[in-house]
């Protein structure tokens, strides 16, 4: 796996916050589940910070990042933000390694 792809592990475990650019944007985020979807390391996050690839803020969204796509990667204490709907399976990842969800119904690979 990618040095990001352990940070984001590593988010997950500590419950840190992940500042990182992501499209040309600035992001701030939780990351909720990690793991591949569609062959590919992903991450699910609850972006609560930063702005979009047109430049406009971004607060409080569902995000589902290409690891191989993020960089400038730094992990930060602070509040936890886990988003605030839940009504809908995600569908960004289906082999799920991480679930910050201790009653992951996604089966992950490893506990926290």
């Amino acid at each position: 796996m990618t040095d990001v792809y352990d940070l984001f592990a590593t988010a997950i475990r500590e419950r840190k916050q992940v500042f990182c650019t992501y499209h040309g944007a600035p992001r701030a985020l939780c990351p909720i589940i990690l793991g591949r979807g569609r062959g590919v390391a992903r991450a699910l996050t609850w972006q609560f910070g930063g702005t979009n690839e047109k430049g406009e803020p971004m607060r409080g969204q569902w995000k589902c990042l290409i690891l191989a796509e993020v960089s400038d990667v730094q992990l930060r204490d602070g509040a936890w933000h886990a988003g605030e709907s839940h009504a809908r399976p995600q569908s960004c990842i289906d082999d799920v390694d991480l679930d910050v969800n201790p009653d992951s119904p996604y089966r992950p690979r490893r506990k926290l």
